[in-house]
């Protein structure tokens, strides 16, 4: 534990990274779901030859005749080896995230129409992100009607990676006795 908190941003073993993670991959599912298109989380039969596969798949084509696959990361905008590009340009860390996606799943780009979700936990999108999520809202306003449904799934988003966060960070702070002791001893 660090006296800024950070180091649970980034830490394999801490317990926000994969909620964060889960919860990203469950509203783009949903979102994508409620705007028609019918998609499963990790699909089975798009498997790379290493055994790996992406986060997510439509059932019926996005485009051009293709289906999406989707494969989302949220990278620790404060990790010291993101902080050169951190602090010069927001979301660097997410679109350098974004870029080793799209070259780890190529070898799927023939068949299907392959993003990269790449957030940063400071909340910064990146920019292939930021133009998949903008289509994926344009087809949510025009499935529900609801001019704000883009606008909601960014905030979705924004709320799962803050409590993704406060987990990474709660989840290496030392245990410590409860205050029910300080608090409820006056009153015996």
């Amino acid at each position: 534990m660090e006296e800024n908190g950070l180091h649970g941003l980034s830490c394999l073993k801490s317990a926000g990274r994969r909620s964060r993670h889960y919860a990203i991959n469950d509203l783009i599912k949903r979102s994508l779901v409620s705007a028609g298109f019918p998609s499963v989380l990790e699909p089975i039969g798009s498997c790379l030859e290493d055994g790996k596969r992406p986060d997510g798949m439509t059932m019926i084509p996005w485009s051009k005749g293709k289906a999406l696959l989707w494969d989302a990361t949220c990278v620790d905008t404060y990790a010291t080896s993101h902080l050169n590009l951190s602090s010069v340009t927001a979301g660097a860390a997410a679109s350098e995230a974004e870029v080793k996606k799209q070259n780890k799943y190529r070898s799927l780009s023939n068949d299907y129409n392959f993003v990269a979700v790449g957030v940063e936990t400071s909340g910064v999108l990146g920019k292939q992100d930021s133009k998949f999520l903008k289509a994926l809202g344009k087809k949510l306003i025009a499935a529900t009607g609801e001019p704000r449904s883009s606008s909601f799934l960014l905030q979705r988003i924004s709320i799962a990676i803050q409590r993704g966060n406060s987990a990474s960070i709660l989840a290496t702070h030392p245990k410590s006795r409860g205050l029910d002791e300080i608090f409820f001893s006056s009153f015996k």
